[in-house]
């Protein structure tokens, strides 16, 4: 068992304090997000695990952030999936009952973007691409291997996955503390702030389709994972405070899709329904052109789906991404993002939230 490496630094009061979670790899996103929330080398960044795998450009974010770091206080902390690629570079221990699958199946995996930089890109022999990778690589290697697990500091706790205490720290297994599933759903209090990601927080709503971090203030935990890369409709969450010793949370993110004003207003639905991953079986009751209705085996709600949601496949049947029925409450004159259009109206977001709205867009 690997133990948790937990770093106590002392901030100066009066620095703003920013934290970002699960970028998996989408510069664009990050940059966009650094841009908007006027980022300085004043502020101090916490990375909160995840920067890496999933997303098409993680070599080049890894090096973004590297550079960032001579010239910012970031605190990287380490993420399950970050976690796998220093693992690949330290030992061969997964070869046989992990990489040797995963990397076949995941070409946009960091460590084949380095393979493919170099011109080594195969997963036939992982001893040779190894070494190869070690060869290649050593600044970004050394650097991964100065992220910590966990970042505590007088008033605030950053971990990716989650902590069951706040006690003992150092002898926690870092794996459980940075894969730590529904961290939200284990009852766990603390006496200072625990922010968290890992688990995207739009899995903690069976109703309404959310990214927005939720902020459970009687526990003192926000969880901040806006499924970005993951989701059509994902986003990249910043969380933050005016100094270490503030409880004055504000957040704000980037979604890169397209806005549009809205010119009529809209009622909000009642009880609506969020399909998320792991719970989105269907029955095809009707198909159409653009929505085909479906039936939710778990709940028997009803409601129509994009037919580009759908999905079938011989173990799992009938599934979709995650879709909603929900109605976005609008005034007119709101800006939206726009998910999707359809003939009769547009798949949007609102404040982090997902929903329909069936009134006339202007750009």
């Amino acid at each position: 068992m690997e133990k948790a490496i937990v770093v106590r630094p002392v901030f100066e009061p009066d620095r703003r304090i920013i934290a970002v979670s699960d970028i998996h790899g989408n510069l664009p996103f990050f940059q966009a997000l650094m841009e908007q929330i006027h980022l300085t080398p004043r502020d101090i960044l916490i990375l909160l695990g995840d920067f890496l795998e999933k997303g098409r450009d993680s070599l080049a974010l890894l090096r973004y952030v590297i550079t960032l770091s001579q010239t910012h206080t970031v605190y990287p902390v380490c993420g399950n999936c970050d976690g796998l690629v220093l693992r690949f570079f330290e030992t061969d221990e997964l070869d046989r009952r992990f990489f040797a699958s995963y990397l076949h199946w995941h070409p946009e995996s960091t460590l084949r973007q380095m393979a493919r930089e170099r011109g080594v890109d195969q997963v036939e022999d992982l001893p040779r691409l190894r070494r190869d990778l070690r060869a290649a690589f050593p600044e970004e290697w050394a650097w991964l291997r100065t992220m910590p697990t966990i970042v505590e500091t007088e008033h605030l706790l950053f971990v990716h996955g989650g902590v069951p205490s706040l006690e003992g720290m150092e002898e926690l297994d870092r794996w459980s503390c940075m894969k730590n599933d529904n961290f939200l759903g284990q009852g766990r209090h603390f006496d200072k702030w625990v922010i968290v990601g890992h688990w995207p927080v739009t899995l903690y709503h069976p109703d309404i389709p959310s990214s927005a971090p939720i902020f459970d203030r009687e526990r003192k935990i926000i969880s901040i994972d806006g499924a970005c890369v993951l989701k059509v409709d994902g986003q990249l969450n910043a969380l933050m405070l005016p100094a270490e010793d503030s409880e004055d949370f504000t957040w704000t993110y980037w979604d890169g899709l397209p806005t549009a004003r809205a010119m009529d207003p809209q009622a909000v639905s009642e009880n609506p329904l969020n399909i998320r991953w792991g719970r989105s079986a269907l029955e095809l009751l009707e198909e159409g052109e653009e929505l085909s209705l479906c039936r939710h085996l778990e709940t028997g709600r009803e409601l129509r789906i994009l037919n580009s949601y759908l999905h079938r496949d011989p173990e799992r049947g009938l599934w979709c991404e995650d879709s909603t029925d929900y109605l976005l409450p609008v005034s007119a004159g709101d800006r939206l993002s726009v998910v999707q259009k359809i003939s009769a109206g547009a798949l949007c977001k609102k404040d982090g939230v997902t929903g329909w709205y069936f009134g006339r867009l202007e750009q």
